[in-house]
This record gives structure tokens, sequence and C-alpha cells, in this order.
């Protein structure tokens, strides 16, 4: 229940905040091989839910 409270209290200008400090942190060159490896992360993460799936799938048959 909190933590949708959190959420709905974010706002753009917080959002703003949030991305400035992490440009400050990570700098320009480190941010797209960030989201490169995030982005690598959650298609790994995909590909592995689909695999279990698969069997169940096949046993119901």
């Amino acid at each position: 229940m909190i933590s949708n409270l959190i959420f709905l209290a974010i706002g753009p200008g917080q959002i703003v905040v949030i991305a400035v400090i992490i440009l400050l942190l990570f700098g320009g060159r480190k941010i797209p091989e960030l989201m490169r490896g995030l982005g690598s992360g959650i298609k790994e993460f995909k590909e592995a839910t689909k695999e279990d799936e698969a069997p169940k799938k096949d046993s119901e048959k």
C-alpha cells in the first residue's frame, strides 16, 4: 500500500532531478553502456521465463 503511494508522489520534476543526479554520478559516456546492460538483462529474463513456460504447456497436452 505504501509503495503505491510512493510512486504516486513522484512527479515530473522529481524525475528530472533524479536523471540529473544519475548523469552527474555516471557521466554521459557510461549511461549508454548501462542502458545496454539493462536491456540485455531484460532480454535474458524474458527468454528464461519463456523457457520455463514451454515445458508446462507441453505437459498439459
